[in-house]
């Protein structure tokens, strides 16, 4: 029997709700990290962090809004809850954070920036044929991306080194 071939615009909005769930789940990693720090030059730049992933996730939900995506409140919330039962990790304590867990949440919060920065890039492509996303918002949340990331890296060998020692 012959399958129909997959009809892209039902792709892009399960690819974008996958990643609307993903940014969900960022953006409250993001802000508990930040809280967790507060006070301290590290708790500034989480903070200042935190607050673009943010409003990266309001940029998704605004060009998702704008090609006519229906947001999946199934996947949001089960997003939110994922990022709820990621706070259990065997990181030598299982209710409290240890340096470990910075590590590891800042190793977390990048792979997530990078692959945000994966869907930004995929919007951009269509862009070229899809009037209705702004090419110029995409190529600058990118660059964004990019900077959250080095941020990020820094960060997370800043962790690393106060967590395992070394330099």
């Amino acid at each position: 029997m012959a399958t129909s071939p997959p009809n892209p615009e039902r792709m892009l909005g399960i690819y974008l709700n996958d990643h609307l769930a993903g940014s969900t789940l960022g953006t409250a990693l993001a802000a508990r990290i930040a809280r967790r720090h507060r006070g301290t030059a590290t708790g500034r730049e989480l903070d200042a962090l935190a607050r673009e992933i943010r409003a990266d996730r309001a940029s998704l939900h605004g060009a998702m809004r704008s090609i006519g995506v229906r947001v999946a409140p199934h996947k949001v919330a089960l997003a939110w809850l994922a990022e709820k039962a990621g706070r259990l990790k065997l990181n030598g304590a299982l209710w409290t954070p240890t340096p470990l867990s910075s590590v590891l949440e800042l190793e977390m919060l990048a792979l997530g920036v990078r692959g945000k920065a994966a869907g930004w890039r995929t919007l951009l492509s269509r862009a070229e044929t899809d009037r209705r996303l702004d090419a110029d918002r995409l190529r600058d949340l990118i660059t964004r991306a990019d900077h959250q990331l080095e941020a990020l890296e820094e960060l997370r060998i800043q962790a690393a080194a106060r967590t395992f020692g070394g330099g």
